[in-house]
């Protein structure tokens, strides 16, 4: 252990490095050797912290020599001696993980004062105010984050100062008050049988440590769970000689952007204030005022702030968040890093920097992932919508929701978890706060700028979120908020809209949001990259144009059930089910087939030039009767009221006598699918008329139609080639009528394991298969799947019995490998086999990157769920979904 390098200081790194010396310190590295203005400092790598879970102590008296020897060279590069007694060297001491966590990990500034070294910053720097508001911050700051002190504690001293001395900020403490609150500070520690360390060397040797544990805190731990980022990385240390934003008027601290966060807008974006510390903007403690505003206040520094964030952008060829300090005029930038932005934003500033010359197309569709495009199609509330404005805040992250009003983030989880919307209010947030955060609809505080906690984690999240609304008066203990005379208590409903920083009392209704025209280029430059197609499933004329708006390439999946629950058409499709011969079967099947006939027409009319997948009657017929005891309860009703003999009462008595007839013990393993077509020919017959007679009608018109016409749930070659049979007998039909072909295949649904085991055989007669997953999931496992999800699937999950719900993500090794033996010898009895999947799995990300694997021509999902799959779909083809 003691012959690895573990420190590394500026000139040495670079960053490409972000593994070794983390996303924090790397940059640090490459700012400094470009020559930008960046304190000196070092950085402690990723592998110590690695060793250090594996051997605390081992690991620290390795390391310590190195972290020595950088210190003396960071004395002789800044002039000051670290615990000197003269001109002090003070550092942070700040984690830098390989991929950026926004707040989740520790930082303690200020570090290397004590007693002595306070006195000999006062008279260095000629300001004793200014000193002992470092000590002051510095105590605290490491109470928290080393000596694992309530926090809370010490800003209740923090705040009876202020009274005490009639001020309301901490910048506005005299010198004395400030002295008088060091030692009640460290009185406090004293309490808790602690004793506070005055060594600066043992302060940074236990800052150290305090930062590798901070990788494993349950707040680090749940970000990294959210954002599936590996718990194996480790953070690095960087330690950095303090520069001073609280000296006076002339120094300040900010946070900024170079373009909105929010929107994507390429302006400069954020936050500063004057004669404050970094952690004063972020923390919610002060409201920040704009960037711009550093225009007017310190104008050469706000040059040169916005030079050098264009130098950035340009090297890094991504949107930078980045932290700066002006120390007696000098600017300095203490940090840049990719910025997190909302879906809206990521959109916009890809294909902004395409247009700009700095990325490539292919570049700009990795930088949007899917999960951001399902951000995108988050409800909004209607802009035209009037409505009573509650509370006016800053518009922090946008997009809207509607909750329940809750002050606590762990009951934010318990409530979200048990599928409530829930608002999260609080006067500010913490990175405690990160799984109340992640379960809310949406987050509200009455503190914080644009680029507090709140805000920054929310863009991150996906959540809309007002911040800084000032107005509120919340109460934690009594559960209760306070604006404009109006109290609203824990689990009364709000909305709020994150757009524009509005609050509202009660549900107000939300929109779907609609393409922007950056949306409809991200996604042209993926299907560029793609492999697989994405379809649609819609069963209506409107589903097959809104499919169409989202991008489909066709329709995978037309349940013509669906075609029947319509209030008008359900009387005659019972009229069908509970005919008694094939006569009267014939006479309700011919009105059923005008109404099919209207919807094909609409369908493929809105699906011109484009294939569509018609799958013919899948359920058992007694879905389309009323439930028996509902129809018993009416029928007594009339036998009550002496209607007994009316035709209602016959009518009834028929189909209960029809329902009990075809009551099943397992209706999804029974009477349905493709044996419903064989057993009533009739019933197939009527629906594949209804298809050629559109297609017909529209082919005269010159429309271009493509019909594929699906059997559901076949099993054996012989179900296979008796319904090919019949839909090609009753083609020629056609053709002969129109005088030519008709550009139609026949295949099946892959839905039973049976099927997908002789798929060799089925293919001798299918041209095409479209893996239903749903049904197929289910016949896999032998789940129900409403018993399974209702009943154990989410314990068999959190357990890890099931890595996730198979339903949502495609069982690779069960369900999977059916895939795969069926694309094997359906390929190899027909080669140019059309190959796609139509269940719920083919909107899901990590399920469309297996499909990609498989070479399969296209999945289809909801009408809505289209562009998420068609950005999974090109980021399967570029690997970055395995």
């Amino acid at each position: 252990m003691s012959g690895e390098k573990w420190v590394y200081e500026y000139e040495h790194g670079s960053a490409e490095m972000k593994g070794l010396l983390g996303g924090k310190g790397a940059n640090l590295a490459q700012m400094w050797n470009i020559g930008l203005p960046v304190p000196p400092g070092f950085i402690i790598t990723t592998e110590a912290c690695k060793a250090y879970w594996v051997d605390p102590r081992g690991l620290m008296d390795s390391v310590w020599p190195q972290v020595s020897d950088a210190v003396a060279r960071l004395e002789e590069r800044t002039g000051k001696v670290f615990g000197g007694e003269r001109n002090p060297l003070l550092v942070s001491v700040r984690s830098g993980a390989p991929v950026s966590m926004p707040g989740m990990m520790d930082t303690i500034l200020n570090l290397g004062l004590n007693e002595t070294t306070v006195k000999a910053l006062a008279e260095a720097s000629g300001d004793e105010r200014f000193a002992w508001d470092s000590y002051r911050r510095f105590i605290q700051m490491f109470s928290d984050v080393v000596l694992g002190l309530e926090i809370g504690e010490f800003e209740f001293l923090l705040s009876r100062a202020k009274g005490e001395q009639g001020c309301s900020y901490d910048h506005q403490l005299t010198a004395d008050s400030l002295k008088k609150l060091v030692g009640q500070y460290l009185r406090l520690v004293e309490s808790k049988g602690i004793s506070f360390p005055t060594d600066p060397w043992d302060q940074l040797r236990s800052a150290v440590e305090a930062v590798f544990k901070s990788w494993n805190t349950p707040r680090a731990v749940t970000y990294r769970n959210i954002h599936k980022i590996p718990d194996d990385l480790g953070t690095a240390v960087c330690v950095v000689s303090m520069v001073y934003g609280n000296l006076g008027e002339d120094c300040g601290t900010g946070v900024c952007f170079t373009r909105d966060p929010s929107t994507g807008e390429k302006r400069l974006y954020g936050e500063f204030l004057v004669n404050a510390q970094g952690e004063d903007v972020v923390a919610g403690i002060r409201t920040p005022r704009p960037i711009s505003d550093l225009k007017d206040a310190m104008p050469e520094v706000y040059s040169e702030l916005v030079r050098l964030t264009d130098l950035l952008e340009r090297h890094y060829r991504d949107m930078q968040d980045i932290e700066f300090t002006v120390e007696r005029g000098k600017l300095y930038l203490l940090q840049t890093r990719n910025g997190k932005r909302t879906a809206k934003a990521a959109v916009k500033v890809a294909v902004d920097m395409v247009r700009e010359g700095l990325i490539s197309q292919e570049e700009a569709v990795k930088r949007v992932t899917p999960d951001q495009v399902e951000q995108l199609l988050h409800p909004q509330l209607d802009p035209s919508l009037k409505f009573d404005v509650l509370a006016k805040g800053l518009p922090a992250s946008p997009g809207a929701a509607v909750g329940k009003v809750v002050f606590d983030a762990d009951e934010a989880e318990r409530m979200g978890k048990n599928g409530e919307d829930v608002i999260l209010v609080r006067p500010e947030t913490t990175p405690d706060d990160i799984h109340g955060l992640f379960a809310a609809r949406g987050i509200l505080t009455s503190h914080g700028g644009m680029t507090s906690h709140a805000a920054v984690v929310a863009r991150g999240l996906g959540k809309p979120c007002v911040s800084g609304c000032e107005a509120l008066d919340i109460d934690l203990a009594k559960g209760v908020m306070r604006v404009g005379g109006k109290e609203i208590r824990r689990h009364e409903v709000i909305t709020i809209d994150g757009s524009r920083g509005l609050v509202a009392y009660g549900a107000l209704p939300l929109v779907q949001p609609s393409f922007t025209e950056d949306f409809r280029e991200l996604l042209s430059f993926a299907d560029r990259v793609s492999k697989l197609e994405v379809w649609a499933n819609a069963d209506t004329p409107e589903d097959a144009e809104r499919a169409r708006g989202f991008g489909a390439k066709g329709i995978g999946l037309c349940r013509t059930e669906h075609m029947f629950m319509q209030a008008d058409r359900l009387p005659v499709m019972q009229e069908m089910v509970a005919s008694t011969d094939r006569d009267e079967r014939l006479e309700a099947l011919g009105k059923l087939k005008v109404m099919q006939k209207e919807d094909f027409v609409g369908i493929f009319k809105a699906m011109e030039g484009l294939p569509v997948t018609v799958r013919l009657l899948d359920p058992p017929l007694h879905e389309f009767l009323p439930k028996v005891p509902e129809m018993t309860e009416r029928l007594e009703e009339l036998i009550a009221q002496g209607k007994g003999d009316s035709p209602e009462a016959c009518k009834i008595r028929v189909l209960i006598q029809r329902a009990e007839s075809l009551k099943e013990a397992n209706p999804m393993l029974g009477f349905r699918g493709c044996r419903l077509g064989i057993i009533y020919p009739e019933i197939y017959e009527m629906q594949v008329e209804a298809i050629f007679e559109a297609v017909v009608e529209l082919m005269r018109q010159g429309v271009e139609v493509y019909p594929d016409i699906m059997m559901p749930l076949v099993g054996t070659y012989e179900e296979m080639r008796r319904l090919r049979e019949m839909v090609d007998r009753m083609a020629q039909r056609f053709e002969a009528e129109l005088g030519r072909k008709i550009p139609y295949m026949v295949g099946t649904m892959i839905e039973v394991p049976r099927a997908a085991l002789i798929a060799g055989d089925l293919a001798k007669e299918a041209e095409f298969f479209s893996f239903g997953t749903n049904d197929l999931t289910q016949t896999t496992f032998g789940y129900s799947r409403d018993d399974a999800e209702g009943k154990f699937l989410a314990e068999y999950v959190r357990m890890h019995i099931l890595g996730d719900n198979p339903f949502h993500v495609l069982d690779r090794s069960g369900v999977g490998r059916l895939l795969e033996i069926a694309v094997s010898e359906g390929r190899a009895q027909r080669e140019d086999i059309q190959i796609g999947i139509c269940g719920e799995h083919g909107g899901n990300p990590k399920s469309i990157a297996f499909c990609h694997r498989l070479g399969l021509k296209y999945v289809s999902c909801s009408p809505f769920r289209v562009p998420v799959a068609r950005l999974a779909a090109a980021h399967a083809a570029m690997g970055l979904i395995d």
